[in-house]
């Protein structure tokens, strides 16, 4: 065991608690959606959800810092000044309507690097979890996870390419380089939000990419794609998840074989 197992633990046990509230309001009829200032939709769930979390948090890890996406930040006041990082539901406009592919993410980092994560998305029954220098499993819960790894595909002609949308690249002048990559690759497929990822841990798929994101978004992911034996930047190609600070996250990851060409046609060197 590495570390980083006890708050492994802890994690599981923050997504128990997660997954009781969203399961039980998931497709309830008096499930309440509003809209926030970004016109980003939020139900009772992700900020039930994300109150759950911070109270078991207080009470378990009183010193860690905590970033959640619906409360903000708390900061550390520990020496060490760990933090961990909330999404609460992860996919909240396929959650509101019923598409059972959301999940809540759960990332403890140290400084700004990602040490470990998990992602539970129980309406799939499954769960994804890695720490560093641990490897990266999936299952149905703690007490049954295998481990995962993603694949050795080396060609685009014959990889599998996912992305969330189109919208975002056309914002950022990428459109082109987009579809060309599309029409490159064996199949593309739009996921979305961490499904994406969690395929490529898992050897589904071999590449998921996105140009713009917050840091609830991205930091559970990254342990679990790189300790799968994958690869994980920014479109920059600095090691993910960016820069919080000044909110300049992306992501492109891969198989890793795959990195460099993905990166050569979307990176933002190359745009417009």
């Amino acid at each position: 065991m590495t570390g980083y197992a006890d708050d492994l633990t802890l994690a599981h046990l923050l997504a128990d608690a997660a997954d009781a509230i969203s399961t039980a309001r998931f497709r309830a009829l008096d499930l309440r959606v509003e809209a926030k200032p970004d016109l980003t939709p939020v139900s009772d769930a992700d900020t039930a959800v994300e109150r759950e979390i911070r109270a078991l948090l207080a009470t378990h890890r009183p010193g860690d810092g905590l970033l959640g996406e619906e409360y903000g930040e708390q900061p550390a006041t520990g020496p060490d000044g760990r933090r961990w990082v909330v999404d609460p539901i992860d996919g909240t406009k396929n959650f509101v309507r019923g598409v059972p592919v959301w999940a809540t993410l759960i990332a403890l980092l140290e400084g700004d690097r990602p040490v470990a994560g998990l992602v539970s998305a129980p309406a799939l029954g499954r769960r994804w979890w890695a720490a560093r220098g641990a490897g990266a499993y999936a299952g149905p819960d703690a007490g049954h996870g295998t481990p995962i790894r993603v694949s050795g595909v080396r060609d685009l002609a014959d990889a599998s390419f996912c992305y969330s949308s189109l919208e975002g690249w056309e914002q950022a002048g990428r459109l082109d380089a987009m579809l060309q990559v599309m029409r490159d690759t064996w199949r593309s497929r739009a996921y979305g939000d961490f499904y994406g990822y969690m395929l490529l841990a898992e050897g589904a798929l071999d590449v998921m990419v996105e140009p713009e994101l917050s840091l609830w978004d991205v930091a559970a992911l990254v342990p679990i794609v790189t300790e799968a034996g994958g690869t994980f930047t920014t479109l920059d190609g600095a090691p993910a998840p960016g820069d919080p600070v000044s909110g300049d996250i992306s992501a492109v990851a891969t198989n890793g074989p795959l990195h460099a060409d993905i990166l050569g046609r979307l990176g933002r060197a190359t745009a417009r």
